[in-house]
């Protein structure tokens, strides 16, 4: 029996069994968990990540009850959050397994035009935004309170499976810092959780194509190894020239293996062979040299003459 409407206390190896063991009978069903890994005392450490806690603990309606969240998010009781256009889902380990749903509304038009009017121009690239790499202007128009990218609580609704009446319970206060951190290594998704696309913030329409344009366009191009870093992309080797097999590795290795490989030279042909003319052959009249005559020797004289 629970006193005064709160459920016994759960110690954390109790709540994070019970984690494994859902997680372990969701993943029978195809659905693969999500967690959220908090290495330290810091919830997030990158622009994004600490952009979103920074505006979340800005308004005092949540202040109450922010601080539970943040010891359940560094403790690990967020097992799985998935973020989608609009919408946050979660499992949280309390005393149970909580389900969380959390509701974004999407970015105002007008809100977005104007974020796009002050960032024109003002963004160079699509690395440099997802990295944070920002001047302070642009970060301004970003992060601020009204008409910025990071949602005022009126456009956040909430629920969760627990039986604390209050409207953002702990376990959500945790998945709302979970969306920090997981903003550290996936920045794009605040744009997918506002269902806008952040290209098009990048200044010039054809800046990725500038990333992706061949050498002979006279533009400088990025490696193909770094394009993979960069995209977290396989590009596939383009095939050999027809007639010339494929040689593993580059220009450097496909000489070495030319060199080594025998070459046809060209027969010059002797002055019997000059053209309106055919050489003799071997068969038809052409005398051989006696085997005598190569040997240098003494002439021999007369019988008479010695």
């Amino acid at each position: 029996m629970w006193r005064w409407g709160y459920r016994p206390y759960v110690r954390r190896a109790e709540r994070r069994a019970k984690a494994a063991r859902e997680l372990a009978r969701l993943a029978k069903k195809g659905h693969r968990a999500s967690p959220i890994v908090v290495g330290g005392r810091a919830i997030a450490t990158t622009f994004w990540g600490k952009a979103w806690c920074d505006n979340l603990e800005s308004y005092s309606d949540f202040s109450n009850r922010l601080p539970r969240g943040r010891t359940y998010v560094r403790n690990g009781s967020v097992v799985d959050l998935r973020i989608e256009p609009g919408g946050i889902t979660a499992l949280v380990s309390g005393s149970d397994i909580y389900r969380v749903g959390i509701g974004i509304d999407r970015l105002a038009k007008g809100a977005w035009n104007g974020i796009r009017r002050s960032c024109a121009g003002r963004i160079a690239s699509m690395i440099e935004l997802l990295q944070g790499r920002l001047s302070q202007g642009v970060m301004e128009v970003i992060t601020r309170r009204n008409g910025g990218m990071f949602p005022a609580p009126k456009e956040i609704s909430m629920k969760c499976s627990c039986p604390d009446w209050a409207t953002m319970c702990k376990h959500v206060a945790a998945v709302l810092y979970g969306v920090g951190a997981r903003l550290d290594h996936q920045p794009e998704l605040l744009f997918t959780l506002r269902q806008v696309d952040h290209l098009e913030l990048i200044a010039g329409a054809g800046d990725v194509g500038a990333i992706l344009a061949p050498a002979s366009s006279g533009r400088q191009t990025i490696a193909d190894a770094d394009l993979a870093d960069v995209f977290g992309i396989e590009l596939e080797a383009a095939p050999p020239p027809a007639g010339r097999p494929a040689v593993p590795g580059g220009k450097r290795q496909r000489a070495r293996a030319e060199a080594r490989s025998p070459r046809r030279t060209k027969r010059t042909p002797s002055a019997a062979e000059s053209p309106g003319e055919t050489a003799p052959s071997s068969h038809t009249g052409a005398r051989k040299t006696p085997r005598t005559a190569r040997r240098a020797g003494p002439a021999k004289l007369p019988r008479g003459k010695r």
